[in-house]
């Protein structure tokens, strides 16, 4: 059921706007705000682009990432079973489309490259007159789309980004982040690390060479080291890489028991075997077993590693198994379009797809200021991941975190990662400032 709110988002606002009827439809043009704004929809088709993957590193999360975009313009247009809209609370959409008018989409690869994605989305705005762009696997990628959409105010609604950077030092006020980031993982995990493996550990990072590795390796670094850890070594290695030796036989003779894998998508898929095959995980140093840990991964990881992963630690987004309405809703929905449960980067863009969508609606209007606002400090639930708030300060989604355990005994082969614990909201919750950055301004720049 549709929620509407009277306040001075809702009213309308310029010359001669003197008189208000509150009893009027919740819907505005732009003629009711101050200036136009970039591919305002009011004449025209209303259009999300879907900007991720397709090629490269990371393609199989990305093109995860598509299906699950697509299954959500479905849903907003009344089509299918509804999905999560049926159990988003609060929830202002009513399955007719966005403001009544039903939604296009076009799609973009990113290549899993930074400037293919800024390129991409720069497209969908000029030439396709998206109203909204959305996706990435990597935060090289987000952050790039998010810069762009500032200078262009269209409103970019973030895929898998991890990074601290994407809501830290490189903020913007039309960015939207629900996936959780590296500090966040760091809180989580530290904990399980220090009840499997002690505090008298050395630890050895490998780590992938762009923003998102060297936040998660500053970030888990931080979180060892308060437990008592000691850094032997930290190692940046080149995105892509298929074979990883010449970065392994060094942790032989390093003196480190643990190896923290900092890669993500088909990096540790690569990575982790190799480092089993290279007779890590039955090694002892230091009079104890050498453990291997992968702070962030993802189900598509999981089954790409293999036998690799059984018993692997690390942090996770989402989990198509986990026992709420909302993720049964979900997994439904995504199953009987595409024979398969959904992946966390699936999850995540279905998510963003329906929370901007619902903004607009609650909004009333496109005009991007009024939406960003409807979506700052937006408290929700029924979407998987517990209680939710997209944070004012800086547009962070915080929410309960996962720690899962690669599945020493699965019963098929999506049946990979067990949820072995939950770190509350609370408890991952930060200080915005502690990661700099500007917001930037609601007025909107017309592209």
């Amino acid at each position: 059921m549709a929620t509407f709110r009277t306040n001075r988002r809702t009213l309308l606002k310029g010359a001669g706007a003197g008189i208000v009827a509150l009893g009027a439809p919740h819907i505005f043009t732009k003629g009711a705000w101050a200036q136009n704004f970039c591919n305002d929809p009011t004449n025209g088709k209303i259009v999300f682009g879907f900007n991720v993957p397709q090629t490269g590193s990371y393609a199989e999360e990305g093109l995860e990432q598509l299906k699950a975009y697509e299954l959500a313009v479905k849903h907003i247009n009344g089509e299918g079973d509804g999905g999560m809209l049926n159990t988003l609370k609060p929830i202002a959409l009513k399955g007719n489309g966005v403001l009544g008018r039903k939604v296009e989409y076009v799609t973009g690869d990113t290549q899993t490259n930074t400037d293919a994605a800024r390129d991409g989305a720069r497209r969908m705005i000029e030439r396709d007159k998206a109203i909204m762009v959305t996706g990435s696997v990597t935060s090289g990628e987000a952050i790039a789309q998010q810069s762009l959409c500032q200078e262009m105010g269209v409103i970019y609604m973030s895929g898998l980004t991890h990074s601290n950077d994407t809501t830290g030092k490189d903020k913007r006020r039309y960015g939207f982040r629900h996936f959780f980031n590296a500090y966040q993982s760091g809180v989580a995990i530290a904990p399980f690390l220090a009840k499997e493996y002690g505090t008298d550990r050395r630890a050895y990072h490998l780590t992938a060479d762009y923003t998102w590795g060297w936040t998660q390796e500053e970030s888990i670094k931080n979180a060892t080291e308060a437990l008592g850890w000691e850094t032997v070594a930290t190692v940046r290695t080149p995105l892509g890489l298929g074979d990883y030796s010449q970065y392994l036989t060094p942790v032989l003779n390093s003196g480190a028991d643990v190896l923290i894998l900092n890669h993500y998508g088909h990096d540790m898929v690569n990575s982790l075997p190799q480092a089993v095959q290279f007779g890590l995980r039955d090694r002892q140093a230091n009079g104890k077993n050498f453990e291997i840990v992968v702070p962030m991964f993802s189900e598509l990881m999981a089954v790409g590693a293999g036998e690799a992963v059984k018993g692997i630690i690390g942090t996770s987004n989402w989990q198509w198994s986990l026992d709420d309405e909302g993720t049964k809703a979900f997994t439904k929905a995504y199953g009987e379009a595409y024979g398969a449960p959904p992946s966390q980067s699936a999850h995540t863009g279905y998510v963003q797809a329906i929370l901007y969508a619902d903004a607009v609606e609650r909004a009333g209007t496109f005009y991007p200021p009024e939406v960003i606002k409807a979506l700052e400090g937006f408290e929700f639930d029924g979407m998987g991941n517990g209680p939710t708030v997209y944070r004012d300060s800086d547009h962070q989604c915080f929410k309960e975190v996962l720690v899962v355990r690669g599945n020493e005994n699965p019963t098929s082969r999506f049946d990979v990662l067990n949820v072995i614990g939950k770190t509350t909201r609370e408890d991952v919750t930060y200080d915005a400032s502690i990661f700099g950055g500007e917001l930037g301004p609601y007025e909107p720049n017309e592209c």
